[in-house]
């Protein structure tokens, strides 16, 4: 199966999770060129929509993925990926950017 980049504007949302422990380590964007870069390379690659480029993880930082699995959902138009992360993947050194709890009461 291929990812389907007719939706979305052409990207993909992208969940990262590290390889032992499971946990969602972030949450980005793919177009078809960080896409085929990722397969390519074994490390993750995004669109920024913000800065409307490419971006390597961990380019500056050392804070590389290493990608083990790459799976899309049912659509293919969601990727998962399962990664050996070489540090913290937050950009605020977080091992996560999930850190902030909402309160639900």
């Amino acid at each position: 199966m291929k990812p389907d980049f007719s939706k979305m504007g052409g990207l993909l949302t992208t969940v990262v999770i590290d390889e032992q422990t499971k946990d969602v380590l972030m949450v980005a964007w793919m177009n078809e060129e960080s896409y085929d870069l990722t397969l390519k390379t074994k490390q993750t690659w995004f669109w920024s929509r913000s800065r409307q480029t490419l971006w390597h993880k961990g380019a500056t930082s050392g804070n590389t993925q290493q990608v083990k699995k790459m799976i899309l959902d049912c659509d293919g138009d969601t990727l998962l990926l399962v990664v050996k992360p070489a540090g913290p993947a937050c950009h605020i050194g977080h091992r996560s950017c999930f850190f902030n709890e909402v309160s639900t009461e």
